[in-house]
């Protein structure tokens, strides 16, 4: 965990307590640092569950056991381990997810089926099953804590605790919807992020959860990248107590199905862009947007090309009017493009139309743009309706100076 809070670091939000959610933490000492590194949540019976997982072809021990657990769709524990990601361990790895779940489903009475398992850290290193099982004994009889404790809990090279909440009506209530996370590096996911976690007390059915998690994720989750590093233990998991009495969701034609959808969608962007704003060494944030697009599908590829291009974020690391690297961005991108009807810019101002700079371009605003925190580039291929938005940071010295050094 670093020591320098990132410049673009958000104050921890007032979360409410989500009734059937119950939170705990504890020191299992997976590494040696002097903090609390074993989070225990657990969830009255009846709490369904929904979840995306890593598309690493090399996924932790932890993402199969959830993606195994969802297809039930039912939760009563989630516990997550920072400090050792228990990836790439084989047999020992898979032994202590086993393990975690038993201890786990011992305490509550529950199948382990019910338990959720999360890790992450150094990659190769089988977590500890005796210092698992001591940190569950520990965390079991532990005082509840505060959801700020939790999120502090899971972080790794984090530099600040995230978190979010929202709420939506719901057959005539008000449900809440509370969720944290982390991540900082290895981010470039295909379907989630590094591990968050999202509890609401709705009643709302698994497949209906899952439909709108998946929504939620692809226009969230799946927009963001902060090195174009997709990690081996990516979760994120929604749990749905039913403590609110609504009526439960089943379908989109129920009473306050959009309002939730919506709902979750707006968590999840809100913890998506909490990521982005933490990536290691970051200092701006950056919105890329492409209009105009063969497909949505197209304009997304075109604007991960540019989030993830080391020329772009050093650029805008060194507040450096490059649209040059913008445009290389979009034409390695493999996606239609046409040069003459290419137009860029930087905040307000455009740059380029037609593909050519425009007439009497003056870099002074974008100079000016680029001094911020947030940055803004939209790009506009003139070829049709798809359109997307990606976040992503930009590419400094502390990035590298943090992964050379992680596992000292």
């Amino acid at each position: 965990m670093s020591t320098s809070t990132s410049p673009l670091a958000q104050p921890f939000p007032a979360l409410p307590a989500i009734p059937g959610v119950s939170l705990r933490v504890a020191r299992a000492r997976y590494k040696n640092w002097d903090r609390c590194d074993l989070t225990f949540v657990t969830l009255d019976e009846g709490t369904s569950v929904a979840g995306v997982l890593t598309s690493s072809k090399c996924p932790s021990p932890e993402v199969e056991w959830c993606r195994k657990a969802l297809v039930l769709g039912k939760a009563r524990a989630l516990v997550v381990n920072a400090g050792n990601s228990n990836a790439f361990t084989g047999n020992r790895g898979r032994a202590a997810v086993e393990a975690i779940a038993a201890r786990t489903a011992q305490h509550l009475g529950c199948d382990p089926s019910d338990v959720f398992v999360s890790s992450t850290g150094v990659i190769g290193v089988p977590l500890p099953i005796e210092k698992a099982e001591a940190g569950l004994d520990a965390a079991y009889t532990a005082e509840p804590c505060a959801w700020e404790d939790a999120a502090a809990t899971i972080m790794t090279t984090d530099t600040f605790a995230k978190g979010a909440v929202t709420t939506a009506v719901v057959d005539g209530r008000t449900v809440t919807l509370a969720g944290i996370i982390k991540g900082s590096g290895m981010i470039a996911p295909d379907m989630a992020t590094m591990l968050g976690f999202i509890f609401t007390d709705a009643a709302v059915d698994p497949v209906f959860l899952q439909r709108a998690l998946s929504e939620a994720n692809g226009a969230t989750f799946s927009c963001i990248t902060v090195d174009g590093d997709t990690s081996t233990s990516d979760t994120v998991l929604a749990f749905a107590t039913g403590k609110a009495g609504n009526a439960p969701l089943t379908s989109d034609e129920d009473a306050g199905a959009d309002a939730f959808r919506a709902a979750l969608a707006d968590l999840c962007r809100q913890l998506a862009l909490l990521v982005v704003r933490d990536g290691e060494g970051a200092q701006k944030l950056i919105e890329i947007t492409v209009e105009g697009a063969e497909s949505d599908r197209s304009a997304h590829r075109i604007a991960m090309s540019i989030a993830n291009s080391p020329l772009v974020k050093t650029a805008i690391a060194g507040e450096d009017a490059n649209w040059g690297r913008v445009v290389m961005a979009v034409g390695k991108a493999g996606e239609p493009a046409e040069r003459d009807k290419l137009a860029i810019r930087f905040g307000t101002t455009q740059v380029a139309r037609d593909g050519l700079a425009v007439d009497g371009y003056d870099e002074a605003p974008v100079a000016a743009h680029l001094k911020g925190q947030e940055i803004e580039i939209g790009v506009d291929l003139g070829l049709g309706e798809g359109r997307a938005t990606v976040w992503t940071c930009d590419l400094t010295h502390g990035y590298i100076s943090i992964n050379a050094d992680y596992r000292s």
